[in-house]
């Protein structure tokens, strides 16, 4: 097993320590657990595709790692009422559904490049969940019970559907072409 596939490991391995960890509210220990994961993620990726070593165990498990961390944190923002729970389900609809669109797309032989608002949208996701994991902040008032959570997961479901919405209209073909 090579070094960017061990990272990967080690991201599913800190997913439910987190979850317990922030759940227990410890969220400076869970802030920490969270950017260890959130680096890993950055750098297997760098290595696998510097040094060759990309593989379909990697292509596979990378994403999921990814999305379980995120959505880990959601669910237990919203079991703690820091984040609506249609929040998260339109998270998770994204997900699924951007996921479906590349599997039909690899079905017929095509490649979906992630496009730059998927990555604006992991940057302001990992970075929204992040402050959101910070006690202080989490809580302060920016206009009335307008809160720095509440912009946060305000940013969190924009980049998510504008996101989604540039892969579907980019990529939305896949769909309706027909192997006959």
């Amino acid at each position: 097993m090579n070094l960017p596939n061990k990272l990967t490991i080690l991201r599913m391995i800190l997913v439910p320590v987190f979850m317990a960890v922030l759940l227990l509210g410890s969220r400076w220990v869970a802030l920490a657990i969270f950017i260890v994961a959130s680096l890993t993620d950055f750098v297997d990726g760098k290595i696998a595709r510097a040094k060759g070593l990309v593989t379909n165990f990697g292509k596979f498990m990378d994403p999921l790692a990814d999305k379980l961390l995120v959505i880990s944190a959601m669910v237990v923002f919203v079991e703690q009422g820091a984040m609506p729970s249609w929040v998260c389900m339109v998270v998770i609809a994204r997900e699924l559904a951007v996921s479906g669109l590349r599997m039909v797309a690899a079905s017929n032989g095509i490649v979906m490049a992630a496009g730059w608002s998927g990555k604006i949208k992991t940057a302001c996701t990992m970075v929204g969940l992040c402050v959101m994991m910070v006690p202080a902040a989490a809580d302060f008032a920016l206009a009335g019970s307008f809160t720095v959570n509440t912009l946060m997961w305000i940013v969190i479901l924009v980049t998510t559907v504008v996101s989604g919405v540039e892969y579907f209209v980019k990529n939305g073909a896949v769909l309706v072409r027909e192997k006959i």
